[in-house]
């Protein structure tokens, strides 16, 4: 709790933020959170997204963050291909 956390969701978005809460679905309260959308020909996109709900059935992984190491990285100049859906839709 209160802690910066990233969450990966079964669709591959990349969402992180300050962990408020969670529930035994591991449903997650963030807040200040934004998403980081990747691409190869811009640097990382980060869209704020303020108090977010992520439902549990939808987080493929879940991880604290280093605050200070992520501080660090340069975000404008990362290239990277856009995360695939970790699972389909069915």
């Amino acid at each position: 709790m209160n802690k910066v956390i990233s969450v990966i969701t079964g669709d591959g978005r990349n969402i992180v933020g300050l962990m408020k809460g969670f529930d035994q679905t591991i449903n997650i309260v963030m807040e200040d959170s934004h998403e980081r959308v990747y691409s190869l020909k811009t640097g990382v996109e980060q869209v704020p997204l303020g108090l977010y709900i992520v439902r549990g059935d939808n987080i493929a992984v879940i991880g604290e963050l280093d605050e200070d190491l992520d501080k660090r990285l340069d975000l404008e100049n990362v290239r990277a291909a856009p995360l695939p859906p970790v699972w389909l839709a069915s």
